[in-house]
């Protein structure tokens, strides 16, 4: 047997002689066969499994197209309205890492749904690691829908990012209660942001990008509406969307 090459190692397999590569493809085969028949699928049945694989590729490139639309969105936003390379290279990273921390939340479940608790944390926990206990959180016991969670924690991002920069967030006495109510006989679902505690707030000159995108982009995405009010006390933010907007289409 010569050095720096591998002899071929030959055996009968159903009578056949095979070299050791195919004897390694048949173990794996049998391997196969075996976990399919532990899972309950026939291996007779691959057109199935082909079926099930292109419909996953299909949703899974649906949501791709779906997430680089947003990244695009917010990157041509955020520099167009930022005063400076450098302000609007850090707003593209805070609002691309909500993205994640949003994708992060909904494969927990699966994409099936989350609930309003885990999606207010997942936004406001980044904002609350140094000192803790900034926000007052009262939730409603909802589920939220995989659709509506990515527009419902972007709002929220924008709330804490702008009380990080000019509000409650951006001196060490500031506080924000968020709230929400169920309202079954409208039909309808409250989300409220309120700031204390911190500088006092004045009517700013221009709406920026995030007001923008809670007054609009996100909000409109939910069926809902905002108000944005620039109280002395503090910024109060008031999201009213349709319960139907926050749950999962029903299937026929």
């Amino acid at each position: 047997m010569l050095a720096g090459k591998r002899a071929l190692l030959t055996v009968k397999v159903r009578g056949i002689v095979a070299t050791e590569d195919e004897l390694r493809l048949e173990i794996e085969n049998v391997d196969l066969r075996r976990l399919l028949a532990q899972a309950g699928i026939d291996a007779a049945e691959q057109k199935v499994l082909d079926q099930l694989q292109r419909l996953v590729l299909e949703e899974l490139h649906h949501r791709v197209k779906n997430t680089l639309a947003t990244v695009m969105a917010i990157t041509s936003q955020s520099l167009r309205t930022a005063k400076s390379l450098e302000d609007g290279r850090q707003a593209i990273e805070h609002r691309l890492l909500a993205l994640g921390r949003v994708h992060d939340l909904l494969l927990q479940t699966n994409w099936t749904s989350a609930q309003l608790a885990a999606i207010v944390k997942a936004a406001t926990d980044p904002f609350d690691r140094a000192s803790g206990g900034r926000f007052i959180v009262q939730n409603s016991n909802i589920d939220v829908s995989p659709a509506a969670v990515l527009p419902l924690a972007m709002v929220l991002n924008e709330l804490c990012t702008n009380a990080v920069k000019y509000g409650a967030l951006s001196n060490a006495t500031g506080r924000v209660e968020i709230t929400s109510t169920v309202d079954d006989a409208q039909k309808l679902f409250r989300l409220k942001w309120a700031e204390s505690g911190g500088p006092t707030v004045a009517l700013p000159t221009h709406r920026s990008f995030g007001s923008r995108l809670i007054e609009h982009s996100f909000v409109r995405q939910l069926n809902g509406e905002a108000e944005l009010r620039f109280e002395p006390s503090g910024v109060v933010c008031v999201l009213d969307i349709p319960l139907a907007a926050l749950k999962r289409p029903q299937s026929s």
